[in-house]
């Protein structure tokens, strides 16, 4: 178990998330959702619990919530300032996990490998995969 910063671009936002080791590596979520979220064609995720992340600077996020694929709400919280999205609360996962952009950590975006791709029915003709690949979700 270790504990890694993060920050939103604004840096108004900070938060610790204290990861196990199998915990110590990027989701890409290939979803339609978050191309749009982000501009890219792919986001960086770890789902963990609710209680491995603390907000240290910046406590009051935004908050919006939009329906997911499996029909269920999907709780976006994100730095107010600069829209940099912390962390995301899905229905269909409990009330006590969190999907965690670990594109945002520090050590994270440098040091973390591809252990999963989600919504591989999604990515681009023209992406390699780089990890075992799931058409939505893996099973649970």
């Amino acid at each position: 178990m270790s504990d890694f910063k993060g920050r939103c671009h604004c840096g108004q936002t900070e938060w610790t998330a204290t990861l196990q080791q199998d915990q110590q590596a990027h989701i890409l979520c290939h979803c339609n959702t978050c191309k749009a979220l982000s501009g890219s064609t792919y986001t960086l995720n770890q789902i963990i619990p609710l209680n491995a992340l603390k907000i240290n600077k910046g406590q009051d996020l935004g908050k919006y919530t939009y329906k997911g694929d499996s029909g269920k709400g999907v709780h976006c919280y994100y730095c107010k300032n600069c829209t940099s999205h912390v962390y995301h609360q899905q229905e269909a996962l409990g009330p006590d996990s969190i999907v965690l952009r670990t594109g945002l950590l520090d050590e994270g975006i440098k040091k973390f490998q591809p252990g999963a791709e989600i919504f591989g029915k999604d990515r681009l003709g023209w992406e390699k995969e780089v990890a075992q690949t799931f058409d939505v979700m893996p099973p649970s």
